[in-house]
């Protein structure tokens, strides 16, 4: 695949960014990492996290009939923390990624619960975005970026996620019977070595995608330079029985930022998808991000393109459980 081709895989929408704080019917500083889901009338729901003048987030949900423009926003916070009942959200809740799990009837939203111990994942399942049952915390600080695979996986549900250890950051999935008792834990995809876009650490960005080839990853890769922390995204692909069998790693990353809204922000040089739409042509992806931590923005690309990009320029990744 010649680089020029490459470099194009992800297109900024023109209207991008397409959500920011002054579209937010009540007072807010900012609005970015967006879970994304399809309704069932094909309505474009994302579920944005929301960081208000105290410094903490919550998710409020904002829809479309397009998934570009026309946005109806909640005119409050549509899940907001309950240190109450939920002391691991006793800092705010942040980034979800949003999977409907067709033997439940129901979407499960993974999200990042904040506290004094640190990031959590948590898990709250919704038929309609407006009443949720918390599941509360299924994996402990120091953890996050996870997402539940929309199928179980030899009798079991699965879950992506990306627990910290050593001051290392690889991604991880874990098992369960019930979505509430955890285990089995393999490693998935580990973070490289060195000079690499991805060293150190990297983290799952929207659900994997079920395709023919396999489940594809589009994963969040942290470079850490003199300026700072630099994120981008790459791809990867799995085996569809054995999802910790790593087929295909592309080498270079695939989307970076560069635009002003990307490189500018309450956190510079960040693109940060947490949610992606397959659209009705079913190869067609929507994937939204946040950029800067500021505001959403709107890429589009393909799976057929993706795939082709892993075939090309892909190889096993030399780290993987067996």
């Amino acid at each position: 695949m010649p680089n020029g081709e490459s470099q194009a895989l992800f297109t900024r929408h023109p209207k991008n960014p397409i959500l920011t704080a002054s579209d937010w019917p009540y007072r807010v500083h900012t609005v970015f990492n967006p879970g994304a889901t399809l309704l069932r009338d094909g309505t474009t729901l994302l579920l944005c996290r929301v960081e208000d003048h105290t410094g903490l987030s919550h998710l409020c949900a904002a829809r479309s009939e397009n998934g570009v423009d026309g946005w109806r926003i909640d005119p409050a916070p549509t899940f907001a923390p309950d240190p109450m009942q939920h002391p691991e959200e006793l800092w705010g809740v942040e980034d979800p990624r949003i999977t409907w799990v067709e033997e439940l009837k129901r979407y499960a939203v993974a999200y990042t619960a904040f506290s004094v111990s640190g990031p959590g994942v948590a898990l709250a399942l919704t038929e309609d975005f407006v009443t949720y049952e918390r599941y509360g915390l299924i994996m402990q600080p120091d953890d996050k970026d996870a997402a539940l695979l929309p199928r179980r996986i030899d009798g079991n549900f699965a879950l992506v996620h990306r627990p910290v250890t050593d001051h290392t950051a690889n991604i991880w999935l874990s098992f369960s019977p019930d979505l509430r008792t955890w285990g089995h834990h393999k490693p998935m995809l580990y973070a490289r070595e060195g000079g690499w876009w991805d060293a150190r650490k990297i983290g799952l960005s929207p659900p994997l995608i079920e395709t023919d080839r396999g489940w594809l990853m589009i994963y969040h890769g942290v470079r850490h330079t003199a300026a700072g922390a630099l994120y981008r995204v790459g791809l990867a692909l799995f085996h569809l029985d054995c999802p910790t069998r790593c087929l295909l790693r592309a080498d270079s990353w695939v989307f970076g930022p560069e635009a002003p809204y990307e490189v500018v922000g309450d956190v510079g040089y960040v693109v940060f998808p947490c949610g992606a739409t397959l659209r009705p042509d079913g190869d067609t992806l929507y994937l939204y991000y946040g950029a800067a931590d500021t505001c959403i923005g709107l890429v589009t690309t393909s799976v057929s393109a993706c795939l082709r990009l892993l075939e090309a320029e892909g190889r096993p990744s030399p780290l993987h459980s067996t």
